[in-house]
């Protein structure tokens, strides 16, 4: 367990992050061994090819957080001395004031006791929580988090140049998407993954045990069994959508 208040917000995005993170890592691979650098001043985050630095992968960034085990805290970007005013990244404090969640709207959170266990572990899930929380919140992705030094974590959100995630492209990576998820609620996971995309989607019954996503590239069927589990996904590509 991370930060339990923030999970119902990362676990509903926690589909839409990872077919978005799949993205990134595939934009990422091509370059091949490569290193990363942050400029907060221009807010950028570069990717370079180690091979041929003429190579890169430029996106606009935003600190979201950074998570450190020194003073074993998690500091918001918007009250971190070198967060910058990113309205977006502020909205996320705006949201815990306006739902009541302190986790959110307090600047500094100290790590629970579990975290004792194997820090540097519980520091890489945290990270991801939290890159979560922010693309649901924000509507941005993906998110990248970095290592920065002394097992300290800095997440950031970019404006990267990915292509839109279409049903196409994600009816391709579920199966290697799905086989590492563990997605506390599919069926809300299915329902925020077509929101954030920008997708269609209806249930294709009254007991939800079915859900059709479209967009310009086709339509799949999520099937749920009877654990709310998703037990399969029907494409059909290229074709108006079928309930």
């Amino acid at each position: 367990m991370t930060f339990p208040a923030l999970a119902p917000l990362a676990d509903r995005a926690a589909l839409f992050a990872a077919l978005r993170q799949d993205q990134l890592v595939t934009a990422t691979a091509a370059l091949g061994e490569h290193r990363w650098d942050a400029d907060l001043a221009a807010g950028t985050l570069t990717f370079t090819a180690e091979a041929d630095p003429s190579r890169q992968l430029v996106a606009r960034a935003s600190l979201v957080a950074t998570i450190a085990p020194g003073p074993r805290s998690l500091m918001w970007a918007w009250a971190h001395p070198q967060g910058g005013a990113d309205a977006s990244i502020a909205g996320l404090r705006d949201y815990g004031t306006t739902y009541a969640i302190a986790e959110l709207s307090e600047p500094e959170l100290p790590f629970p006791a579990e975290a004792d266990a194997d820090v540097e572990a519980w520091i890489a899930a945290a990270a991801h929580q939290v890159g979560a929380v922010a693309e649901e919140i924000t509507g941005r992705s993906p998110y990248y988090s970095a290592p920065v030094g002394s097992g300290t974590r800095a997440v950031f959100l970019l404006d990267a140049p990915l292509p839109p995630l279409t049903v196409a492209d994600a009816v391709l990576a579920l199966p290697r998407v799905l086989s590492g998820l563990d997605l506390s609620d599919p069926r809300s996971s299915v329902w925020d993954l077509a929101r954030l995309a920008g997708w269609s989607m209806q249930w294709t019954d009254d007991a939800y045990s079915g859900a059709v996503v479209s967009d310009a590239s086709g339509s799949a069927t999520f099937r749920f069994d009877e654990y709310a589990r998703i037990a399969g996904v029907e494409s059909q590509l290229g074709q108006p959508a079928q309930a």
